[in-house]
C-alpha cells in the first residue's frame, strides 16, 4: 500500500503558480515545474500532468512514453499559438508496483529522493549548468544552492524536437519514502532538514516540507509529492 500527500504553493514572491503535480491511480506520481514566463509555464507544466493522466492511468504505457508525448504536445502547442514559443517544463515521473519495485523518468532540476533506514539519497541527476560545475569540481553542493545561474536548465521537456529522459529503478522496503519535488523547495531546504521532515511520522509531510520552504523565504513555486511504501 502506498499513502501519497502533494501539496504546491505559489510561494512569497511569484504572482503565478507554474509548477504542476498529480498522484494519478494508485502508484504513479508526477511533478512538472514550468518555465516560459506568463501562462506558459504553467501551460508546459499541464501538459506533463494531462499526458500522464491520459498515458499512465491504466498502466500499460512507459514513463518515458509519457514524456515523450508530452513533449511532442508541447511543442505543438508552441507551434500553434506565437505567445507560448519558448516555454518549457521539468518533468519527473514515478511508478511504485505491489512489491515495492520503483522506476522513475526524469528530465529536468525537478528531484526525486528516497528514504531508506534514515538515509535519504537522490535518485535523479540535475539537467542543469550548476550541476555541470559541480561534477566538473569547481563548485561545492551549498554553494549551488545559492548561485546566480541555479535556475539554467541543460535539458528541459519541450525545448528540442527530441528529448534525451534519464530512467532508473529502485527497491522500496516496508516504511521508505519517497520525496519529488521542484526546485522551490530543494533550493532553499537542505538535504539534511529533508530527510529530518520526511521521517516525521502521522502528518502530511509534503505540507510540513513545503511550509519550511515558504519560512526559509519562498523565492519560488514550491511542490512536494511524498510517498511511503507499506509492505502487506
Amino acid at each position: 500500500m502506498l499513502t501519497a500527500y502533494f501539496v504546491t504553493d505559489v510561494g512569497r514572491v511569484r504572482a503565478n503558480n507554474e509548477d504542476s503535480g498529480a498522484v494519478i491511480g494508485k502508484n504513479v506520481f508526477v511533478v512538472a515545474d514550468g518555465m516560459g514566463g506568463a501562462a506558459a509555464g504553467e501551460k508546459a507544466s499541464g501538459i506533463v500532468i494531462e499526458v500522464a493522466r491520459r498515458m499512465l492511468t491504466d498502466g500499460t504505457a512507459s514513463l518515458d512514453m509519457a514524456i515523450t508525448a508530452a513533449n511532442a504536445e508541447i511543442l505543438a502547442a508552441a507551434k500553434d499559438n506565437p505567445a507560448l514559443k519558448g516555454m518549457g517544463t521539468t518533468a519527473t515521473l514515478c511508478r511504485v508496483a505491489a512489491d515495492g519495485r520503483g522506476e522513475f523518468a526524469h528530465v529536468g532540476d525537478s528531484r526525486l529522493y528516497l528514504l531508506q533506514a534514515g538515509a535519504l539519497r537522490q535518485l535523479t541527476e540535475d539537467h542543469s549548468y550548476v550541476e555541470e560545475l559541480i561534477r566538473d569540481g569547481k563548485l561545492s553542493r551549498d554553494e549551488a544552492r545559492f548561485h546566480p545561474m541555479k535556475n539554467m536548465l541543460t535539458r528541459a521537456v519541450g525545448a528540442e524536437t527530441t528529448v534525451k529522459i534519464d530512467s532508473g529503478v529502485f527497491q522500496m522496503a516496508d516504511g521508505d519514502g519517497l520525496l519529488l519535488a521542484t526546485d522551490g523547495l530543494t533550493n532553499m531546504v537542505s538535504d539534511f532538514d529533508i530527510r529530518d521532515i520526511m521521517q516525521y511520522e502521522g502528518g502530511n509531510t509534503a505540507q510540513k516540507l513545503v511550509e519550511a520552504a515558504l519560512a526559509a523565504g519562498g523565492r519560488d513555486n514550491v511542490t512536494a509529492l511524498t510517498v511511503v511504501y507499506h509492505a502487506d
